[in-house]
C-alpha cells in the first residue's frame, strides 16, 4: 500500500488536530471555532512540523460550504427569501459599497493603486457563509426575521461577488492594456447576469418539479442508503453543475437546490441525512482558513492589519447597523445583522487569490485579507455574545439541525406531559392522548406541527436536548417526559438534561436495540419500550389466543 497519500493525510491531520484544539477551546470556555482555526495554523506551511496539503484542504472545505448552504436552503423557502428582499437587496449593495470605500481609502494610504484598493475593499465587504450560519444556528436564529434578513443579505452578497469574480479578469486586461474595447466589458457583464438569471429560472421552473419527484421515488424504494446517496447527489451535483454551466458559486447553487427541496415533505429527513457530513466538512473549512494564515504578518504589518480588522469588525458592522435601522427594524435585528457580517471568509480568499494572480493586487494585500479573516472569524463569537447574547449550552447529541423555538399557544398546566418528537410514533401518541393533563410537543423541525395543535395540545419548535427548550416547555412543572424520537443516544442526551432540571420527572423512552435499552436505563429513563419486543409479545399473545 502506498504511503504517499496527501488526501488521507490532510483529512486525518485536519480532523485529529481540530478535535484536540477544539476540545481545548471548549475546556477554556472559548468557541471551538477558535480551536479549529489554530489547528489550521499548526498544520499549515508557516509553522514547523507536519504540513498538510493546503489546496486539498480548501477543496474539502468547499464540500462543507456546499452541504451547509444546502441545509440552509432546506429550511429557507423562496417565500422567506422574497419576504426580506426589500431590505436584503438594497442593504447588501449599500453595505458592499460602504465597505469597499473604506478598503479603498486604506489602500490609497498604503500607496496602492485605485484598482487594487477596489479589489481589496470588495474582499473586505463580503461575509463568510459558514461563520454567519454557525453563529445564527448556535442561537436558533436562522428562522427568525433577523436570521432571514442576515441570510438573504448573504445571498445578495454572493450574487454580487459572482459578478465581481467574472469581471475581475476583464478589469485586469483593461488595466494592463490587453483589452481596450469597453463594449466587450459590457457584453461580458450582460452574459454573466443572463447566466445567473438562467440558473435561477431553471431551478424554479424545472428543478422544482424534478428534484422533489426524484427524491420521493428514491424514498419509496425503502433504502436508507440510497436515499442518503440521492440527497448528497442533489446537493453536490446541483452545486457543481451551477458552477460549471452557469458560473454560479458552489454555495449559491447548493442553496437553491436545498430551497427547492425544502418545499418537499422529505426536507426534514434530507436535513438529518446530511447533518453529520455538514459538521465534519464545516470543521475542515475552518482548518483550511487557519492554514492560510502567516503569523509573521502581525509583526511585519501591525498597523495596516489593525486598520483592516477595524474595517471588517467595526466599519462594516456600523454600516449594516445604520442601514437596518434606516429601514425601520429594531435594534435587536440591526445588532444581529451587523454582528453576522463582522467577519470575512471564502469569497474574500478567492478574490484575494485571483487579484494577486492577475497582478492587480499586491501580495501584502492578500496577506492582510487572510490575517483579517482569521482574526475576524476568531473574534466573531465574542462579538455575537456582546451584540446578541450568549448562545445556549447545547448537548453533544443534537436531535437534528437546530431550529428557532416558537412560543407555545398557552401555558402548560401543572403536571402536564412533554412529548419529544412528532414523527410517526409521536403523532400516534398525541392522537391517542386521552388524559386531562396538557400535552406539550417538542419538535425540532418547523412545518405541519403548527397546524396540528388543538385543545389540550401545544407545540414548541426546538431541540429538546437544549435545556432552554425544556425550560420553555416548563419541565419543572411537568410530571412525565415521553421520548418518541428513534435515536437512542439522542434520547439519552435529552433524558440526562431533563433529569438534571427535574430529578423526579417520569421518563418513558423508545428504543430499537438492547444496547439502546441499557443505555437509556443507565442515563435515567424509568421505562424503555423496544419495538421488537412489543411486536414479539403481541404476536405470541395472538398465538395463545383461542
Amino acid at each position: 500500500m502506498p504511503h504517499h497519500t496527501p488526501l488521507i493525510a490532510t483529512i486525518v491531520a485536519a480532523l485529529v488536530v481540530a478535535f484536540v484544539m477544539g476540545a481545548l477551546a471548549h475546556r477554556l470556555r472559548v468557541s471551538p471555532v477558535a480551536g479549529y482555526l489554530f489547528a489550521g495554523v499548526i498544520i499549515g506551511p508557516f509553522t514547523p512540523g507536519f504540513v498538510a496539503d493546503a489546496e486539498l484542504a480548501i477543496e474539502l472545505a468547499e464540500i462543507g460550504v456546499i452541504l451547509l448552504m444546502f441545509g440552509v436552503g432546506l429550511h429557507f423557502s423562496l417565500k422567506d427569501l422574497l419576504s426580506v428582499r426589500r431590505i436584503a437587496v438594497p442593504g447588501a449593495l449599500a453595505q458592499i459599497a460602504g465597505a469597499t470605500a473604506l478598503g479603498l481609502g486604506l489602500a490609497l494610504l498604503l500607496g496602492w493603486s485605485v484598482v487594487a484598493g477596489l479589489v481589496f475593499g470588495l474582499a473586505l465587504s463580503v461575509a463568510s457563509t459558514v461563520v454567519l450560519l454557525r453563529a445564527l444556528q448556535a442561537r436558533d436564529a436562522v428562522k427568525t426575521e433577523r436570521g432571514k434578513i442576515a441570510v438573504g443579505w448573504l445571498i445578495v452578497e454572493d450574487l454580487a461577488m459572482v459578478l465581481a469574480l467574472v469581471m475581475l479578469p476583464v478589469v485586469a486586461d483593461l488595466v494592463n492594456g490587453t483589452v481596450t474595447d469597453r463594449g466587450a466589458v459590457l457584453c461580458l457583464l450582460l452574459v454573466t447576469i443572463f447566466k445567473v438569471a438562467g440558473f435561477i429560472a431553471l431551478m424554479l421552473i424545472v428543478g422544482k418539479r424534478v428534484i422533489p419527484a426524484g427524491l420521493h421515488w428514491v424514498a419509496h424504494t425503502g433504502s436508507r442508503e440510497l436515499f442518503r446517496l440521492a440527497v448528497l447527489s442533489i446537493a453536490l451535483g446541483v452545486a457543481f453543475g451551477a458552477a460549471a454551466l452557469f458560473d454560479v458559486s458552489f454555495a449559491l447553487g447548493a442553496f437553491f437546490a436545498g430551497m427547492i427541496l425544502g418545499e418537499s415533505q422529505l426536507s426534514r429527513r434530507a436535513a438529518e441525512e446530511t447533518l453529520p457530513l455538514r459538521d465534519a466538512f464545516a470543521v475542515l473549512f475552518f482548518v483550511s482558513v487557519g492554514m492560510l494564515f502567516d503569523p509573521a504578518v502581525v509583526v511585519e504589518q501591525p498597523w495596516p492589519l489593525v486598520a483592516t480588522v477595524a474595517i471588517i469588525i467595526f466599519g462594516k458592522s456600523l454600516i449594516a447597523f445604520l442601514i437596518v435601522r434606516a429601514f425601520g427594524h429594531p435594534n435587536e435585528t440591526a445588532l444581529t445583522v451587523s454582528a453576522s457580517l463582522a467577519q470575512i471568509g471564502e469569497f474574500s480568499f478567492i478574490l484575494a487569490g485571483l487579484g494577486t494572480g492577475l497582478g492587480i493586487l499586491p501580495p501584502e494585500a492578500r496577506d492582510l485579507i487572510l490575517a483579517g479573516a482569521i482574526l475576524s472569524i476568531l473574534a466573531n463569537p465574542f462579538i455575537f455574545s456582546l451584540a446578541v447574547g450568549r448562545a445556549p449550552k447545547r448537548s453533544a447529541f443534537p436531535t437534528s439541525a437546530p431550529a428557532a423555538p416558537s412560543p407555545t399557544p398557552s401555558t402548560p398546566a401543572e403536571g402536564h406531559t412533554i412529548l419529544v418528537g412528532f414523527g410517526r410514533v409521536g403523532r400516534l401518541v398525541a392522537a391517542a392522548h386521552k388524559g386531562s393533563d396538557k400535552l406539550v410537543v417538542i419538535e425540532a423541525q418547523s412545518g405541519p406541527t403548527q397546524r396540528d395543535g388543538s385543545g389540550n395540545l401545544s407545540f414548541i419548535e426546538g431541540n429538546a436536548a437544549d435545556p432552554a427548550v425544556l425550560e420553555q416547555a416548563e419541565i419543572g412543572r411537568a410530571s412525565r417526559l415521553l421520548l418518541a424520537i428513534p435515536g437512542g443516544f439522542e434520547a439519552g442526551a435529552i433524558a440526562q438534561s431533563a433529569r438534571a432540571l427535574k430529578p423526579s420527572i417520569q421518563i418513558i423512552a423508545r428504543a430499537h436495540s438492547d444496547d439502546d435499552v441499557a443505555y437509556l436505563e443507565r442515563v435515567g429513563a424509568d421505562h424503555v419500550i423496544m419495538g421488537e419486543r412489543e411486536i414479539a409479545a403481541r404476536m405470541v399473545s395472538l398465538l395463545k389466543a383461542p
